[in-house]
């Protein structure tokens, strides 16, 4: 999960002057991931670019303790693609 928000001065833009947040991206809390299930984390209200490497995913769909895909419930929940 990754979750943003907007930092910085917008001058220009009614009611948006000044904005603060912080961004971070987060992984399930399985043995291949940080032990509080944060990739990376931006300084807070900081302007910055935020870099994670989410090549551990995969592996992770297939041999990971969390396994949400595989263990959902059949009878309740189906996947349709509508494209």
């Amino acid at each position: 999960m990754i979750i943003t928000g907007s930092v910085g001065n917008l001058p220009n833009v009614e009611n948006m002057d000044i904005q603060y947040s912080q961004s971070a991206v987060f992984t399930p809390s399985d043995y291949a991931f940080p032990h509080d299930a944060i990739a990376a984390e931006a300084t807070p209200n900081t302007e910055m670019a935020l870099i994670a490497d989410l090549d551990k995913l995969v592996e992770l769909r297939r041999n990971g303790t969390v396994r949400n895909w595989r263990d959902r419930r059949l009878d309740l929940y189906r996947m349709q693609w509508t494209g």
